[in-house]
Formats: C-alpha cells, sequence, structure tokens
C-alpha cells in the first residue's frame, strides 16, 4: 500500500495543484489498471515518442482513439461474430479493452497505424515559441548615459 501525502505541496506551490491531483490519480489507479492489452512505451528522438499496443484480432473499424485535455484513450470493441466457433483453446483475447494515456503540456497525437496486430500512436512534442528558452542581452547603454553626464 503506497501512499503520498501532498499536502506540503498544496501550501508552498501555487499552480501545481494539476500535478499534484495528477500524481494522485495515478498512485490511485495504479493498482486498478488492467494489463490488457499490453503494451510499450518508446522514445523515438528527443521531442518524439511511440505508443505500441498488442491488438491482434483487432481492425481498425473496432480500435477507436480519442485524445482529449491531455488525455489519450484508446478502446477497442470487437464486432459481433455471427459464426459460432467452437474453440479447443482460445489464446488470443478478444475482448473489450480500454487503456488511458496522460499526456504532458504540449504533447500531440501525430498518427496511428495498425499493422501485423501492433497499434502504433506517434506523439510529439510541441514547446510553443514563448515557452522556448531565449537569450536575454544585457543593455548598459542607459548606465554609460549616466556616468558621462556625472563627469
Amino acid at each position: 500500500m503506497r501512499t503520498l501525502d501532498l499536502s506540503p505541496l498544496y501550501r508552498s506551490a501555487i499552480g501545481f495543484d494539476r500535478v499534484a491531483n495528477l500524481l494522485d490519480s495515478v498512485a490511485r489507479q495504479d493498482n486498478k489498471q488492467p494489463s490488457y492489452p499490453p503494451y510499450n512505451i518508446e522514445l523515438t528522438g528527443e521531442d518524439s515518442y511511440r505508443i505500441s499496443m498488442a491488438v491482434a484480432g483487432f481492425s481498425d473499424d473496432d480500435i477507436d482513439i480519442q485524445v482529449e485535455q491531455n488525455l489519450l484513450a484508446v478502446s477497442g470493441k470487437k464486432t459481433a461474430d455471427n459464426n459460432e466457433k467452437q474453440y479447443l483453446h482460445q489464446g488470443i483475447a478478444e475482448r473489450s479493452f480500454e487503456r488511458r494515456f496522460q499526456l504532458a503540456d504540449h504533447v500531440r497525437v501525430e498518427q496511428a497505424s495498425l499493422e501485423n496486430g501492433l497499434l502504433h500512436i506517434n506523439l510529439v512534442r510541441e514547446i510553443p515559441e514563448a515557452m522556448k528558452p531565449r537569450k536575454i542581452s544585457i543593455n548598459n547603454h542607459h548606465l554609460i548615459n549616466n556616468r558621462s553626464d556625472a563627469a
């Protein structure tokens, strides 16, 4: 059992309540997160990522991908198969699923593809120009003029 007390963060930091709520919700959902379907998250570049999910037996019509307010939701719902099949062994799970991924600010879904039973979702982090680091030049012109006036 893991609990995280975030009350010191609330007392001393302003504007970080969203991060604290995210940490709290992740801690609560950690035990509830289903293990199906299995997935990988990989870093494909400095600001690019890929989520790969094993969705054998699902077609692109069976899978729904939605992004809303930094939450990526991937769900799969198998269409009803009218053919009654008699399995001797059924090892391929074709049950419905839903996976949710919390995205950081400025991360957007670039594209999704389904190939060889793997769903690939490519993500890109695009930092706006206003948030990128910038060099501030020091202008001493005003100080030089004041010194020459005093002389």
